[in-house]
């Protein structure tokens, strides 16, 4: 099945158009389509091998059929990014007491910007974008 046409249908399409363009024709229209069928054949196996040389080892461990446009699943991608487990973040702040205990002094005050106040937030901080 090709695009959801049948044999009959392909036949059928085939036919009418034979009629349509004529026997003058048609010889004309069946080299340039032969033509065109190569070329795209040429193109595709051309591709085929610069991204196998690209990919390298890597390419027949490729599972192609999860890249298939085919098999997108909004409501399947939302359910997996939300069943995913939270980051564990890897690095913890080290507070006064953490501080003192690790140089036997007390941490240096925060730096002060000049363009933000004493009580202003530290500034947003994104751990995966980094």
């Amino acid at each position: 099945m090709f695009f959801g046409l049948t044999i009959e249908k392909l036949l059928l399409i085939g036919l009418i158009a034979a009629l349509i363009v004529g026997p003058e024709r048609l010889p004309r229209y069946a080299e340039s389509l032969a033509v065109f069928t190569r070329r795209a054949r040429d193109w595709v196996s051309t591709a085929k091998t610069r991204v196998r040389d690209e990919m390298g080892e890597d390419f027949d461990d490729v599972d192609w059929r999860t890249l298939d446009p085919r098999q997108y699943d909004p409501r399947r991608i939302i359910r997996e990014a939300l069943l995913d487990d939270a980051p564990v973040p890897t690095v913890r702040a080290a507070g006064v007491a953490g501080a003192m205990a690790a140089t036997g002094a007390p941490p240096a005050p925060p730096v002060r910007s000049p363009f933000r106040g004493p009580e202003a937030e530290p500034p947003p901080f994104d751990s995966e974008a980094t």
